[in-house]
């Protein structure tokens, strides 16, 4: 049942009787116990007597049943007069004193309906209308519609904010294109109804949508009853689909589902004595098949897999092996080789583990995967105790890029709710290919490329160098591939060396990591034909906080799923704030403030570091140090990170900003300026500009420069920029940007 935001009917329907009464309730309790199972919260806060408006967010056809079944209080629900006219539905919803509405209806028929639900209010009944107007096909909350603004002018009766949870991915919803033609998940479907505390009449739709909003945030926790520790999601999918293409790599061109599990588990077999006795194993492989089973390996033996960054010095994996307390290392002899890196503890080659497997092994590995049940099959491969949503997940490092890396602990609920919020709005299925290029050192590949696959049942290829564009294209092509994660600075590098032929299959090209210019995005898509989508997310959040979608288009709909230069809504079950840094007090719609993250993918907190922890995550909210604003829409935008200001006579001055500018003035599609603060006697901090640009190329951007509209404090002098070949890069083509500031402190003669 859907709404669109305003209401038809002059007249209100004859109260239905005892007996239609009891059709409706037993129609809706058979609803609940059959193709539903339905948890309800916050009923208390639902009015027993008097008027109220319920404003709800809408994910499928049945959600006005779903509300119906979830009050003892009859509701009369605004519908699209459209869905009200059909056949099947007019009795049902006449049976519900359903308000139909239609946004084609002249003036007065419109003002009539709106008038019919203000006195339905008035005489003491609850009406509910679902404010996004459209049930949500991009799997995202949908902005709300200012209809219900006008149903409440001049009534003082509340306003009762309700989240539904858990009803994207049954048949009735959108997800996978099409409502009803698919075959459900699981029968009973969990679905969950949570009643907010009533707000006052005059409420705004940002604010209602805000409270929704946390209300799903809290509805996610009850998804814990049907989340399972990440190896046994894979088992389930292997044993469900053991034919279905799983992986591959430039060695091994196709795995199946079903002999990536019997893979896992001889290698797990092999590595038991290895990691006996060891809480966390260590793991210095690339993106690649080999690489991603002894991690679903560490799992099923009960460790806790961290994968090292192989791109930083020897002291600081060093540290990190030290923090973790591991005491091996699995990788390859000829990767070690390579990378030419001295360890403090013993490697243990791949090759060696993965020699000669006999067939006693192999059978006894088909028999464990096949038969075995999930607790036995841990135990067999040592794991001492059964495996929890809680349990410990792996440690990610955060890339360092501001300072020393810290270790973040994300447990299997973490990454197992980010996995299920990004299923929700991309929707992947069998018929999808995603391309792995990112380390799993890294939050967005470990998620992104690593989890959310194997995870999900979708194929994936995995490739070791990302920036091995020559190689990257024809593979992509070859692999009909339809889903790319990458970060600019890999895209760049992918429009010099590929075809536009190349990425023709794709129809995601998700970037993260780094901010996302305007100008290589249409470059982008000029040279591609297909625009990139921009995410924000961190690595204490497993790491995805929000991201864009494409748009969904049809006849009579459109629902937007990015706004250029914002990165998107969050993702389902994630709810933000934006608040004043100094007051905490919550910044108004459109102006820039600290951004607050709160959801089921906040990590538990930072390895053997309480303090730190204790400064970032309040009352359950992640202080994520970015600058952020909010549009009424619900769109963000990163418009700076704290750390990335220089305070110069007592005024905050954004370096992205200038850069921005820079950029603009200069015509580049790539980055060609950082901006840098150093120390200045006089005003506490100047700033110093790094380029790529020729000297003749620099003048003429200087003089545009001049003239252009920034604040002159945000202006940097002509002697404080300074020529650089290249940009101190992390292993993700992220900017380290603790490098650049010692380069920018050397070269200014600051150091």
């Amino acid at each position: 049942m859907t709404t669109p935001g305003q209401p038809t009917s002059s007249s209100s329907p004859t109260p239905p009787g005892r007996f239609s009464r009891w059709v409706l309730r037993t129609f809706l309790w058979a609803l609940t116990h059959t193709l539903y199972r339905l948890r309800v919260t916050g009923e208390t806060n639902v009015p027993r007597q008097g008027g109220a408006l319920l404003v709800c967010n809408h994910l499928s056809l049945v959600d006005a049943l779903l509300l119906a079944a979830s009050t003892q209080r009859p509701v009369r629900f605004i519908m699209y007069k459209g869905i009200y006219e059909q056949r099947w539905i007019k009795p049902l919803a006449r049976l519900m004193q359903a308000i139909p509405i239609s946004s084609e209806l002249r003036p007065r028929e419109m003002l009539q309906s709106l008038r019919t639900a203000s006195e339905a209010i008035r005489q003491g009944e609850l009406v509910c209308i679902f404010a996004e107007g459209q049930i949500t096909r991009i799997g995202h909350m949908l902005p709300f519609r200012r209809g219900f603004e006008r149903i409440m002018k001049d009534l003082e009766a509340p306003i009762v904010p309700v989240a539904l949870d858990g009803v994207w991915g049954s048949i009735f919803s959108f997800q996978k294109g099409r409502f009803l033609w698919k075959l459900p998940r699981r029968i009973p479907y969990p679905a969950a109804v949570n009643f907010g505390p009533p707000l006052p009449h005059d409420a705004t739709p940002l604010q209602v949508r805000q409270v929704v909003q946390e209300l799903m945030a809290e509805a996610w926790k009850h998804r814990r009853e049907q989340m399972e520790p990440l190896q046994r999601a894979f088992l389930r999918i292997a044993r469900w689909h053991p034919l279905r293409p799983a992986m591959a790599d430039p060695q091994i061109p196709r795995l199946s589902f079903g002999s990536a599990l019997v893979r896992t588990l001889f290698l797990a077999r092999r590595l038991r004595k290895t990691w006996q006795g060891q809480k966390m194993v260590g793991l210095l492989l690339p993106p690649s098949v080999p690489g991603a089973l002894v991690n679903f390996a560490a799992w099923f033996s009960g460790k806790v897999p961290v994968n090292l960054n192989y791109t930083v010095s020897a002291e600081t994996v060093g540290s990190c092996i030290r923090q973790c307390d591991i005491q091996t290392v699995v990788t390859s002899k000829a990767f070690l080789e390579k990378l030419k890196l001295q360890l403090p503890v013993p490697a243990v080659y791949l090759e060696d583990i993965a020699a000669r497997p006999r067939l006693g092994e192999k059978i006894t590995a088909c028999i464990v995967a096949w038969l075995f049940p999930a607790l036995l099959l841990e135990r067999w491969l040592g794991s001492q105790h059964p495996a929890k949503l809680d349990d410990l997940a792996t440690v990610i490092f955060s890339s360092g890029s501001t300072g020393d890396p810290k270790g973040v602990m994300l447990s299997h609920f973490n990454v197992g709710s980010n996995v299920q919020q990004l299923e929700q709005v991309f929707g992947p299925d069998q018929k999808d290919g995603l391309l792995g290029l990112l380390p799993f050192f890294h939050s967005f590949g470990f998620t992104g490329t690593l989890c959310l696959p194997v995870v999900s049942g979708v194929r994936v290829v995995f490739y070791p160098n990302p920036l091995e564009g020559k190689a990257i294209g024809p593979l992509v092509n070859h692999q009909a591939l339809t889903f790319l994660l990458a970060t600019p600075t890999f895209l760049q590098l992918y429009m010099r060396t590929c075809s536009p032929e190349d990425f023709g299959s794709l129809r995601i090209v998700m970037t993260g990591a780094e901010k996302l210019p305007d100008r290589l995005a249409a470059a982008f898509e000029d040279h591609f034909g297909i625009r990139p989508l921009e995410g924000y997310g961190c690595t204490e959040c497993a790491p995805a906080v929000a991201v864009s979608t494409p748009d969904f288009r049809s006849a009579g709909f459109r629902q937007v799923g990015a706004k250029r230069g914002k990165i998107g809504h969050p993702v389902p079950g994630m709810c933000v704030r934006i608040v004043d840094p100094d007051t905490s007090a919550v910044a108004p719609v459109g102006q820039p403030g600290l951004l607050l993250v709160c959801g089921p993918n906040v990590m538990q907190g930072y390895l053997g570091r309480p303090e730190r922890t204790a400064e970032v995550l309040r009352d359950g909210w992640y202080v994520t140090g970015d600058v952020a604003a909010m549009d009424e829409d619900g769109f963000l935008q990163i418009t700076d990170r704290l750390s990335r200001f220089s305070k110069i006579g007592g005024e905050m001055v954004p370096h992205i900003k200038i850069e921005e500018k820079l950029h603009e003035l200069a015509g580049a599609t790539e980055q060609t300026f950082v901006v840098a603060g150093v120390p200045d006697d006089k005003k506490g901090e100047r700033l110093v500009v790094l380029h790529k640009l020729p000297d003749e190329a620099l003048r003429s951007c200087l003089e545009k420069f001049a003239q252009c509209d920034l604040p002159n404090l945000w202006k940097p002098r002509a002697d404080q920029f300074y020529h650089v070949d290249a940009f101190a890069l992390l292993g993700t083509g992220k900017l380290d940007l603790r490098k650049m500031r010692e380069t920018a402190l050397s070269r200014s003669g600051v150091a």
